[in-house]
């Protein structure tokens, strides 16, 4: 709150002293008043004692003392009433959500929650449009969900609006990245203009996170027309991963107080406006990871006051640098990686001073790479590619001391790395990609050499410096052979380690340490190391797949069960039995992947409540006995592939309960019986899959006619639903805040030939009966599935004609009848 204070004339003066009684009554500020004190109480009661800084936060708050000089309140005026809460960045936590105690304080004007955590409860529906006075609203960093209230439209006084997540996306290379973030969920938006239709006052917009849904009468390239329309004073717009789509608008045109436009991490598409280079203070213009087309206006370079330009990851966007930078730009951070920038890099670019983050990753740059660039002394980034770049890696970047990121990658430059190099001491980041071979840096916490050619073996000192730790250390896609050291257990903690796509030989390699991602696969690996589980303490990713590895899966994995969230030892030659634990205690684990081994005996059939599993593949083992019906407690199980194994069962219908399955494989099993079980649809029970999207059942030993009502309960494939885009998606994990993916393949077979589902079908639709014992008609009910990308009742004993239903199927691209009985004309 702001005191002003002004000089009185004298009569003024001595009327206030003749009335020195009153007036001495009246200056005092009155003490909070009861009902203000009771609310900030209550209040003060929702949240957990014993999480966050609850002791720091309210040690003040006692009842029965002034709340006017609580920490965090003030009071206006005279009347007693609370006009200021500040509760930001407390680590406060309310399981049951925010209290309607808040609503009490009608005079609020200022009101900060930010960084405490809500537990995903909702925003409440009602409550903030008493809150009239507001100005400053921030419940940044607070973990609500829902949507987000009309209430909050309804401020009319409302000039700051935070309600966003704030997230860092850490880029390992050009494919893989991990996103920190700081809630577990995210708020909802319906339309833009029902939040901003009455916020004529405000200034600063922030979503960050909002997923806003556009109505399909709304229009999704109206968004920024409800803000230039309704909030004509804006000069922050910070709307980052929104689910924003369509074209920037001229309409943003008239926002001459902007002043910072973030837009980065969604769907927006058309040119990048020219007319952004005419709003006077605009100083941050961050584009980056959207979909832009076109040349990128280069009078925008020229803009005096901008200190950031991000357009990285719009491969639509073409353009080139200008000739001549000014000396009198702003700029401290130009991106243009993974763009189509091509053309030379200008020497003038040493004119830009103030120069901190210099991001030229477009493959289409070339020329040399000029030297002046060394004279950018507050470098902190350089990032370069350019596959037409030539000439070797300059000895000039070791004049770039302030470095703490150095990445070459997709380029043309060649030779050896200037051992200068070693002279940066602040260097923590450094990534050669398609380039370069290993240097020793003692301080580096960052280094990625993947994709390179790099031979032999990995340096011993990679394991003797490192003991300050790395957050990645990436050695993938080379031609190591060993990794350099004579124990499989390494001196060393090292948060992401990836030896994937190398040559390597023996045991596999364990960080002692600890590790959150571990990845070997695609490697020559032969057996893991003695209770390799001890340190696995915090490790949540550990793929192995595409080995050598031999014996049974030690049974100390279950010792660390509880903080491991996908497994994945596929492509191994592992035997004897699956450890009981791993989906008997599940609670954790989200992806197992055991497919392509030789393991035996039968699936534990104890799991219990809060099964976490999403994803099971065990295909090509030689696992017998039952499905365990006890599978049903993993209520979030999207896919199972039990393909190319010896289980004996008939058709699951229970597994309907399972209200996420999208996809099922049986194949090549020793299933029996009809789809339909009497003995299970007789009392009550259907088989209804309500999103099942691939069903593989081929090459058993299923029976009877293919029943009409089983295919009209496949409802995932005959009517366009927002999951349809989930088959074969990529699994997600989290950890700490921080997310990964990882993406599961399905085979199908056509005429004897196999088929692998590659990552861009993802919505690819499948039924596969075939190599059974069917007969009958085929059903007309299967005419009802126009999303079938692929039908296969090939290898059965079904008669009668190609129903012409078939002519609904729009979208089929595999249709295999072959090896039947049918008859009459193809329509």
């Amino acid at each position: 709150m702001r005191s002003a204070y002004h000089l009185m004339p004298p009569v003024a003066m001595l009327l206030i002293l003749g009335l020195a009684d009153h007036a001495s009554s009246t200056e005092a500020p009155a003490a909070c008043l009861p009902d203000q004190a009771s609310a900030l109480l209550q209040l003060k009661r929702s949240f957990n004692a014993t999480i966050g800084d609850y002791p720091a936060a309210f040690r003040s708050w006692v009842a029965g003392a002034d709340c006017c000089h609580w920490d965090g309140v003030r009071c206006g005026g005279a009347g007693g009433r609370v006009t200021s809460l500040d509760l930001s960045h407390r680590d406060l936590q309310a399981s049951s959500g925010l209290d309607d105690a808040l609503f009490s304080l009608t005079s609020l004007e200022y009101l900060d929650l930010s960084s405490n955590d809500f537990s995903k409860s909702k925003l409440p529906a009602t409550g903030f449009e008493k809150l009239t006075g507001l100005t400053h609203l921030d419940l940044s960093n607070t973990n609500f969900a829902g949507l987000v209230p009309a209430g909050i439209g309804r401020l009319t006084s409302l000039n700051y609006l935070d309600l966003s997540t704030t997230f860092f996306v850490e880029e390992l290379d050009d494919e893989y990245s991990i996103t920190y973030y700081y809630s577990d969920t995210m708020a909802q938006l319906s339309e833009p203009e029902t939040l901003l239709a009455n916020l004529t006052n405000l200034e600063e917009l922030r979503l960050g996170m909002v997923m806003v849904n556009m109505s399909s009468n709304y229009g999704t390239a109206r968004w920024c027309d409800a803000m230039a329309r309704s909030s004509p004073k804006l000069r922050v717009i910070s709307m980052p991963y929104c689910s924003l789509s369509g074209p920037i608008c001229h309409s943003l045109s008239a926002l001459r107080s902007l002043s910072l436009i973030e837009l980065h991490y969604n769907h927006l598409s058309g040119p990048v406006p020219e007319f952004l280079a005419a709003l006077p203070n605009l100083s941050v213009l961050q584009l980056a990871n959207n979909m832009f087309q076109g040349v990128f206006p280069p009078i925008i370079f020229q803009h005096e006051k901008l200190t950031t330009i991000n357009l990285t990851k719009n491969l639509g966007i073409s353009g080139n640098l200008p000739t001549s930078f000014s000396g009198d730009s702003s700029l401290q951070s130009l991106s243009v990686s993974n763009t189509n920038f091509s053309g030379t890099i200008p020497g003038s670019i040493s004119n830009l001073r103030s120069l901190k983050e210099l991001a030229l990753g477009a493959s289409g740059f070339s020329g040399v790479l000029p030297s002046s660039i060394g004279q950018l002394k507050s470098l902190s980034l350089l990032e370069v590619s350019g596959l037409e770049l030539v000439g070797s890696i300059p000895s000039w970047i070791s004049n770039l001391t302030s470095l703490t990121v150095l990445k070459f990658f997709s380029c043309g430059l060649s030779g050896p790395i200037p051992a200068s190099i070693g002279n940066l001491k602040k260097l923590t980041k450094l990534a050669l990609w398609h380039s370069g071979a290993i240097i020793h840096l003692h301080e580096i916490t960052f280094l990625d050499l993947s994709y390179n050619q790099i031979q032999g073996a990995i340096p011993l000192w990679a394991w003797k410096t490192l003991n300050l730790g790395f957050a990645l250390f990436n050695l993938s896609h080379n031609k190591f052979t060993s990794i350099g050291s004579d124990h499989p257990l390494l001196p060393v903690y090292i948060e992401f380690f990836d030896l994937s796509f190398n040559n390597i030989e023996g045991v596999i390699p364990i960080p002692k340490e600890g590790s959150v991602t571990l990845d070997y696969s695609n490697n020559r690996f032969s057996s893991l190391p003695l209770n390799f589980s001890t340190y696995l303490s915090n490790t949540v990713l550990f793929k192995a797949s595409n080995n050598s590895i031999s014996g049974n899966i030690p049974p100390s994995i279950c010792d660390r069960i509880k903080s491991l969230q996908l497994i994945d030892l596929s492509n191994n030659n592992l035997t004897g039995l699956i450890p009981s634990c791993l989906m008997e205690d599940a609670d954790a684990l989200q992806v197992l992947s055991l497919k392509d081994n030789h393991l035996t005996g039968e699936l534990p059939d104890n799991i219990k409540e809060g099964c976490a599993l999403s994803a099971l593949d065990f295909s090509g083992n030689s696992i017998q006995g039952q499905l365990p019906r006890s599978l049903v407690a993993c209520r979030n199980l999207e896919i199972l592939d039990i393909g190319n194994n010896k289980i004996s069962d008939s058709f699951p219908c229970w597994m309907s309960k399972l209200p996420q399955l999208q996809v099922l494989v049986l194949k090549s099993n020793k299933f029996i019986g009809q789809i339909l079980d009497p003995s299970y649809t007789g009392g009550g029970n259907n088989c209804q899959f309500t999103k099942l999207q691939f069903a593989d059942m081929s090459s058993n030993n299923l029976s009877g006619t293919l029943p009409e009502e089983w295919f009209k309960m496949l409802k995932s494939m005959i009517m366009d639903t927002c999951d349809n885009d989930m088959l074969m998606r990529e699994q997600h994990l989290y950890y700490r805040g921080k997310m990964q993916s990882y993406q599961f393949t399905a085979g199908i077979s056509y005429k004897g030939s196999g088929l692998t589902i590659s990552k861009t079908l993802r919505t690819l639709v499948l039924i596969d009966v075939s190599n059974n014992a069917f007969h009958g008609r085929i059903p007309r009910s299967i005419g009802e599935l126009v999303l079938l990308r692929a039908l296969n009742m090939s290898h059965n004993a079904l008669t009668g004609p190609i129903p012409v239903q078939f002519a609904n199927l729009k979208q089929l691209e595999l249709l295999d009848l072959s090896s039947n009985e049918l008859s009459g004309e193809i329509l």
